[in-house]
């Protein structure tokens, strides 16, 4: 069940960011969950076990009904023998036919737990629509989106994982489709070009979602050229030609587009880099890139059967510092076909991104902090376009606080220096507190201390 969350007035004695000595962030009753000052902490001499307080995390891309398969006893017989992406979507497919609404929501409540746990207060979630689980997912996810509101802000993405203009089943999965995201609680579209029949077929899907989105006012977001085969067309920019088309621009509405995967983007010339950059720039299409690395590296490799089997995904600080392009990572699967390995936890994704994008110094550590937390939450559109690790007046006050504790048990605790000392070596859950919107979740433990907090 969701955490109990006791309103706070201040958090007192806290190190932030490119801040020397501590600092106060206090809260007002009449804006509650804003913060209403940030002031100097009046007694310096309590600062040597301060925690540090950096944004909370973001998921901006994660499967919410598929979380969790390989933990469930009832999908036992569904777990990876190969590998292999086809092998993927063949065992999810099996497994989707097993799933009944208290499946969805028992695992659906792990993500969440873990994931508030960890200190994510919004996410991106994904539940699929379609012939086999017809609304049964959605409904889930509707479901948790409710009971979990106070907690974490869950942005639905009804989801078409399967074929809308190509197969037998096409024209149900789009009537299914054209039915959930009309509902008041679905945010976004999302849909998997790349496993129609045709080219042509795909482009029809981007098309459709692109006018719906539009249509309904939703945010839009495809999983896109999920492969690593220079012989194919990279349907990004179809994707950009289509919303030029239809006029969709930052100016035009606040509803963002999000491009998922795109590994095929990895063979990109150094010129091609630049004309995309530069046809989103020019156009002002509110175009976000989210790498899923994980997925990414253990699913995309070339169809060769040599021993050379490159993995490909996003290299999201190129694309930031080079490119000038808005580009962010999520989880996206948990304990699942696609994605058997790795947690719920997105700073142990910008942990990995150190290693993935050899990105060594501190300032590339906060900037993969910002990907899983700032930057994070302005691509899905919950926030302004503006990233960095700073705090200001009038911001939500969504924090997550590291302190230095004993989780071993042994007596001895090891602090970590700034962001870069979290990002390099996740501090453990039981080292973490979040506050969401002004308010304490309850500890899962009592390692961290109450001096900090002043409550309302």
């Amino acid at each position: 069940m969701p955490p109990t969350l006791t309103p706070l007035h201040a958090i007192q004695n806290v190190r932030l960011p490119g801040k020397d000595a501590t600092w106060d962030i206090n809260f007002s009753p009449d804006s509650p969950g804003i913060i209403t000052s940030i002031t100097p902490h009046l007694n310096p001499n309590t600062n040597e076990h301060a925690p540090l307080a950096l944004p909370a995390l973001t998921h901006p891309h994660i499967h919410l009904d598929k979380a969790f398969i390989h933990n469930s006893p009832d999908y036992a017989h569904l777990l990876p023998s190969t590998g292999s992406f086809a092998e993927a979507l063949s065992f999810t497919t099996g497994a989707k036919r097993l799933f009944t609404r208290d499946d969805l929501l028992r695992r659906g409540e792990w993500l969440l737990a873990g994931s508030v746990a960890a200190g994510v207060t919004a996410m991106r979630a994904f539940v699929e629509v379609d012939h086999t689980v017809d609304l049964t997912c959605l409904e889930a996810g509707i479901a948790l989106k409710e009971e979990w509101k106070e907690a974490c802000v869950v942005q639905i993405v009804s989801f078409a994982q399967d074929p809308l203009f190509s197969t037998d089943h096409g024209e149900e999965n789009r009537r299914l489709m054209e039915e959930a995201v009309r509902q008041p609680q679905v945010d976004v579209i999302g849909t998997t070009p790349y496993v129609e029949a045709t080219a042509e077929a795909a482009k029809q899907n981007i098309e459709w979602a692109v006018e719906t989105a539009l249509e309904c006012n939703k945010h839009v977001d495809f999983h896109l050229d999920y492969n690593l085969d220079a012989g194919k067309e990279a349907l990004v920019w179809f994707v950009l030609r289509t919303l030029k088309k239809k006029g969709w621009t930052v100016h035009s509405t606040d509803k963002r587009v999000m491009l998922g995967h795109c590994t095929r983007l990895t063979l990109f010339s150094g010129e091609e880099w630049e004309l995309l950059s530069k046809e989103i720039r020019d156009n002002n299409i509110p175009v976000s890139f989210v790498g899923l690395p994980t997925s990414d590296m253990y699913m995309a490799s070339p169809s060769s059967k040599g021993n050379d089997r490159p993995r490909g995904t996003l290299q999201i600080l190129e694309m930031i510092n080079k490119h000038g392009l808005d580009a962010v990572i999520g989880i996206n699967n948990v304990g699942n076909a696609f994605t058997p390995w790795g947690s719920e936890d997105p700073l142990s994704l910008a942990c990995l991104g150190v290693g993935i994008y050899q990105a060594g110094t501190t300032a590339n550590a906060e900037l993969l902090y910002e990907c899983v937390s700032t930057r994070a939450r302005a691509a899905i559109g919950l926030s302004s376009s503006e990233a960095g690790l700073t705090w200001t007046q009038g911001g939500r006050a969504d924090i997550l606080l590291f302190y230095d504790v004993d989780d071993t048990g042994c007596h001895v605790s090891r602090p970590r220096h700034g962001v870069a000392g979290v990002v390099w070596d996740p501090p453990a859950k039981t080292s973490r507190e979040v506050v969401v919107a002004g308010r304490l979740k309850a500890a899962s433990c009592s390692l961290c201390p109450k001096s900090a907090y002043r409550f309302a």
